[in-house]
C-alpha cells in the first residue's frame, strides 16, 4: 500500500517514493514531490486557470514518456477540470488550482505544459511565447544572443519580455498580451521570427527545416497556436538530471558564455527564489500586458 499523506484536507496516496527517477544524480521520486511542494507558491499562479497537458515519465526519462491531455483515469473528483475547445471537438482537461491537485499530479511524475490562454476565455491569448531551440553545435549561448535581439524588438512594440530556460537545450521568451486571439498572436510572433532571421541570417531560422538546423537557433513561434502548449515555469523536465524550466535574469542571459551557466536543476531553485523571487511574476499582472501593434 502506498503511504497516505494529507494535503490541505485531501488524502493522497504517494507511491514509489524511493524510486530513482534521475539516474545521473540519484534524484528520487520523494525528492520530486518535495521539490513541487516547496515551489508551489510560485508555480501554482502559472498553472491556475490553465488547462494542463501532462508529459508523463513514471519510470524516469529512460522509460516510457507519453503525453496525457485528457483527464487521466482515476483523477480524484476534487481535482478541477474544464472543457476546452479542440478541432476534433471539445475535450475535458485538468486545471491545477491548488496544492493538493499539484501534489496529486506530481505523484504521476509529470512535466506540466500549459496553453497561452486561460480556460475562462480560450478565444483570447494572454501570453506570447518564443521557444528558442538550438541545432547543435549551437547551444543556449546562441539562444541568449537571439533572445536579446527579440527583447529589444518586442520593446519597440511595447512588450516587456521575460526569459526562462526550457529545461532542455534552449530558452523560452514570454510576454504578456491582451485583446488578441491566438491566431493574431501567432501571426505577430511569426513576423518577428522572420525579422530575426533577416537580421541574423547566419544564426536564426524561423522554419523547422531539419536540414538547415545545424548551428542555428530555430525561433519557434508556432507554440502560440491555440492548440499548442509550452513547458510551464518551474516544471521539472524528463532529462538525465532534474533540470527545471527556470526563470532567469536578463543579466544572466547577457553574461551567458557557457551552456552550463544556465543548466538549472531542482536544488538550485530554492536559493534562486530567495534572491530573486518569481522573476515571471509580472506576467501574471494584466497591467503589464501589451497590445499587438
Amino acid at each position: 500500500m502506498a503511504p497516505i499523506t494529507e494535503v490541505e484536507g485531501r488524502r493522497l496516496p504517494l507511491s514509489n517514493l524511493q524510486k530513482v527517477l534521475y539516474p545521473a544524480t540519484g534524484f528520487t521520486k520523494a525528492e520530486v514531490l518535495h521539490y513541487y511542494a516547496t515551489v508551489a507558491e510560485v508555480l501554482l499562479p502559472h498553472l491556475r486557470d490553465r488547462a494542463v497537458s501532462f508529459l508523463r515519465y513514471p519510470d524516469g526519462p529512460d522509460g516510457q514518456v507519453f503525453f496525457t491531455k485528457n483527464v487521466p483515469p482515476g483523477t480524484p473528483e476534487w481535482v478541477t477540470t474544464a472543457e476546452v475547445p479542440r478541432s476534433e471537438g471539445p475535450s475535458r482537461m485538468v486545471v491545477v488550482q491548488d496544492l493538493p491537485s499539484l501534489m496529486w499530479a506530481a505523484n504521476l511524475v509529470t512535466e506540466f505544459h500549459t496553453h497561452q490562454w486561460l480556460v475562462g476565455d480560450p478565444s483570447e491569448a494572454d501570453r506570447i511565447v518564443f521557444d528558442l531551440d538550438p541545432g547543435p553545435p549551437a547551444t543556449i549561448v546562441h539562444c541568449c544572443e537571439v533572445a536579446l535581439w527579440l527583447r529589444e524588438r518586442l520593446a519597440e512594440d511595447g512588450f516587456e519580455a521575460y526569459a526562462k530556460t526550457s529545461g532542455s537545450k534552449g530558452l523560452h521568451l514570454l510576454a504578456a498580451v491582451r485583446g488578441a486571439s491566438s491566431e493574431r498572436v501567432s501571426d505577430y510572433a511569426k513576423g518577428l521570427a522572420v525579422e530575426a532571421e533577416k537580421a541574423m541570417p547566419r544564426l536564426v531560422l524561423h522554419r523547422m527545416t531539419r536540414s538547415l538546423r545545424p548551428g542555428k537557433v530555430f525561433v519557434d513561434w508556432s507554440q502560440n497556436a491555440a492548440r499548442k502548449t509550452t513547458a510551464t515555469p518551474y516544471t521539472l523536465r524528463a532529462r538525465a538530471e532534474p533540470l527545471v524550466s527556470a526563470p532567469v535574469t536578463w543579466e544572466e542571459v547577457e553574461e551567458c558564455r557557457s551552456p552550463d551557466r544556465l543548466a538549472i536543476t531542482a536544488p538550485d531553485i530554492g536559493p534562486r527564489l530567495t534572491v530573486h523571487g518569481d522573476l515571471l511574476a509580472p506576467l501574471l499582472d494584466r497591467g503589464h500586458a501589451g497590445s499587438l501593434p
